[in-house]
């Protein structure tokens, strides 16, 4: 039996696409898991599959955010995963856009991150895993709120990781390139096949990432075998992040 199994894990966004892939297989790996997600019907059906505890909630109402850790605390790891993507140029941003994007990409990271973090200081163990994108990393035509949102996890979670290595916490983020999720799939269905093409493109490898793949990279971050891994920004991307080939 695995050192991590029995842990206790929180997944935010878990119900569907990369956040319940992740929500799967930590459950597979033996992990007490509990998601939340505002898709209350996805998140019944994924918790029952995999005996899990699923609670509705909108991660950007800090206000139920307080009211789900009055009740829920003592998490081992904490996978930052809720975020939404978005499709417009800068110029076609308005402030609006730009807070309700940061809200809910970047400061739920901060909110998370801040309600675990003194259960894990004082036990001396953590496991912070949180999502980021390439995007963050690159950039992102029609998407520059979204790529600044996910460039600051990173630089966060690198300070998470310098402030608590002495508590023997470990904070890194993921990075996807483009995955097959129900959104791509759905963007799909409207722009037709080309969309799927256009991002297969943007990799090395030619292809879409599959949510398993996002999950196998968090699962291992998670695990007691990354003790000696922090403040890195692991690129799970198809080579994206490599230019092209």
């Amino acid at each position: 039996m695995s050192t991590e199994h029995g842990r206790k894990a929180l997944v935010t966004g878990g119900a569907a696409g990369i956040g319940g892939a992740i929500s799967r297989r930590l459950a597979a790996d033996g992990m007490h898991v509990t998601f939340c997600d505002i898709d209350r019907e996805c998140g019944e059906a994924l918790a029952r599959d995999i005996r899990a505890v699923f609670m509705p909630l909108d991660v950007t109402d800090g206000g139920a955010v307080a009211e789900f850790f009055a009740a829920h605390h003592g998490f081992d790891i904490l996978v930052n995963n809720v975020g939404v993507d978005q499709h417009a140029f800068f110029t076609d941003t308005s402030p609006q856009d730009w807070r309700a994007l940061l809200a809910i990409n970047l400061e739920t990271v901060f909110a998370f991150t801040h309600a675990v973090l003194p259960g894990m200081q004082a036990k001396r163990y953590g496991r912070i895993v949180s999502i980021a994108s390439e995007a963050g990393r690159l950039g992102s035509r029609g998407g520059a709120v979204y790529a600044a949102a996910k460039a600051a996890v990173v630089g966060f979670t690198r300070s998470i990781a310098r402030e608590n290595a002495r508590y023997k916490i470990t904070a890194n983020a993921v990075l996807p390139g483009p995955v097959r999720t129900p959104l791509v799939e759905r963007g799909a269905a409207v722009y037709g096949e080309k969309k799927i093409r256009d991002l297969e493109q943007l990799t090395l490898l030619r292809r879409l990432g599959e949510p398993h793949e996002i999950a196998s990279a968090v699962a291992f971050l998670a695990s007691d075998s990354a003790s000696f891994i922090t403040g890195e920004a692991l690129g799970v991307s198809g080579g994206m992040g490599c230019g092209a080939g």
